[in-house]
């Protein structure tokens, strides 16, 4: 996260699950949002992967105990979506 505060272009990589699968690059900007302002992120974030929690008020401590911090993506370009393999024109 000090790389991200200092400076916010980022890029990832999003693989697929299958091996030699499809893929893609995102580049964006980042911000990174720390406690307080990060517990409801984290909230929504858990609820988009997850689904409901049992007890949302111990979700909530238990990130405040652990002093969790959020990094939120603002993706500005993507691509290529590849299909994963050796390029067949780099193989000669």
């Amino acid at each position: 996260m000090t790389n991200i505060r200092r400076d916010p272009r980022v890029s990832a990589c999003v693989l697929s699950d299958d091996w030699n699968g499809p893929w893609v690059q995102l580049d964006g900007t980042a911000e990174v949002l720390d406690l307080p302002e990060a517990l409801e992120p984290l909230v929504e974030y858990f609820r988009s992967i997850s689904g409901e929690h049992p007890d949302w008020d111990d979700y909530r401590a238990a990130m405040v105990r652990q002093g969790k911090s959020l990094i939120r993506v603002t993706i500005d370009s993507w691509g290529p979506i590849a299909t994963g393999g050796f390029p067949a024109r780099l193989a000669d």
